[in-house]
């Protein structure tokens, strides 16, 4: 008996992690969760630091004195902020669940061997992954044919579908779901709609998630096509606005509140501790967010990974 056990205590042996290997990992990962904690920690901390104390002794942890001047500011501004939020809120949204849309249904149609141009649309998708028409084009095309400009779409559309995320979507279409599965619905009398609602998107929540965290963070984060494209005020994201308010006090006069003049306006401005709060108000929405994402997003970044 202790013979036929021989090679699964060596396997086991070998795989054990030492005591001192595993202080170790746990010190690493320690060290990389203080790197990632740290930064956001020091961030909230100078929001809430006066502006003379920041003028004091700059940028510390332990602040001379502590001040809610920069959130009060920001709360002032809280209609003009508050439809900025609802702008982006609605294009995250819309937008990621366009995304997903799109990018499944093209990654499952290129996951298909017997498609027929399944050859000219995946070249057709990975060229522009590589070359793209620039900033002037796609802005003609949006702009211009698409009539785009000032308008929620010029939000969304941009950005609903990436090359990579299809080639991630047929990557594990091709690699997890079974031709057999697709070829016994078929003999059922399945359609090819059915087949992708009723088994495929079942069984593929991983890569859905993946892509939908991608897409989240994509909208959530873009301040560039608001800049691009949008003039209408009431259609700014939030993005848009807080980085407009960071760069400038010329915006922040021309939404002045209960009368105040130009330097009145720049006086009562908290103008470092402010930045910090905008970064603050950005990053907290979607760090909420994330951890309904990552148990999926994990299993999603393992696709292709060896089985045993």
């Amino acid at each position: 008996m202790a013979k036929v056990h021989e090679p699964q205590m060596d396997s086991m042996r070998m795989n054990r992690v030492r005591p001192l290997t595993n202080a170790g990992y746990n010190v690493l990962f320690i060290i990389l969760a203080a790197m990632a904690i740290i930064p956001i920690l020091f961030v909230f901390i100078i929001s809430i630091s006066s502006e003379e104390s920041i003028r004091q002794v700059g940028y510390s942890f332990i602040p001379s004195s502590l001040s809610s001047s920069a959130y009060d500011f920001l709360w002032n501004e809280r209609d003009t902020i508050f439809n900025a939020l609802w702008i982006s809120v609605l294009v995250t949204i819309t937008g990621t669940l366009l995304g997903l849309a799109l990018t499944s249904t093209m990654g499952y149609v290129l996951s298909r061997p017997v498609f027929k141009l399944k050859g000219f649309y995946t070249w057709s998708v990975f060229i522009p992954m590589i070359f793209n028409g620039g900033m002037a084009a796609s802005y003609v095309v949006n702009a211009n044919l698409l009539g785009l400009k000032n308008s929620i779409w010029a939000l969304i559309l941009p950005l609903a579908v990436s090359s990579f995320n299809i080639i991630v979507c047929k990557t594990f279409f091709r690699s997890t779901i079974p031709d057999s599965i697709i070829e016994s619905a078929k003999i059922d009398g399945a359609t090819q709609l059915r087949i992708f609602s009723t088994i495929v998107l079942p069984i593929s929540k991983p890569v859905l998630a993946t892509i939908g965290l991608f897409l989240t963070f994509g909208y959530w984060n873009d301040w560039f096509q608001s800049s691009l494209y949008i003039t209408d005020s009431h259609l700014v994201s939030l993005q848009a606005l807080l980085n407009n308010m960071m760069k400038s006090l010329d915006y922040l006069a021309n939404n002045p509140t209960a009368g105040l003049s130009l330097q009145q306006y720049r006086n009562q401005m908290p103008s470092e501790s402010v930045r910090m709060a905008i970064a603050v108000v950005i990053v907290i929405p979607i760090a909420c967010a994330y951890p309904f994402f990552q148990k999926y997003f994990i299993s999603g970044l393992t696709i292709g990974a060896v089985k045993g």
